[in-house]
């Protein structure tokens, strides 16, 4: 059964930085493509970034690119959003999300990733 599980978030001033992580318990974590995506209260759930299988290739949304960095270490199972120069808008909850296999190009719909970490908060104070 899949597990993924986020950390790393909390409060922090505007253009300060967090680091998110997801520990996945998935036997063959190297063949996942991973994202994440987040919700703000009211809205919809929304893609932040993905990162293809070995990590060869990511994708951005428009809104986070050039701040935000993903990255996963397979060896270790584990995803993470480095997320700098944090604006009050990139407050949301963070979910870590997974589906089996290759995407080309990098699947945005959430309705796309199988499995979903229980989120966690992030909220940038002005």
């Amino acid at each position: 059964q899949v597990q993924l599980v986020e950390s790393g978030g909390g409060l922090v001033q505007a253009g300060g930085s967090l680091r998110l992580s997801c520990a996945a318990s998935i036997r063959t974590f190297s063949t996942y493509t991973m994202g994440w995506f987040r919700q703000a209260p009211g809205k919809e759930r929304d893609f932040v970034a993905g990162i293809n299988t070995i990590g060869g290739s990511s994708r951005y949304a428009d809104s986070v690119k050039g701040r935000f960095t993903i990255s996963r270490d397979n060896a270790k199972n584990t995803l993470y959003l480095q997320m700098n120069s944090l604006k009050p808008e990139d407050t949301a909850v963070y979910y870590c999300a997974a589906r089996p296999g290759l995407s080309v190009p990098i699947n945005t719909l959430r309705t796309a990733y199988n499995y979903w970490g229980q989120g966690t908060q992030v909220t940038v104070s002005s």
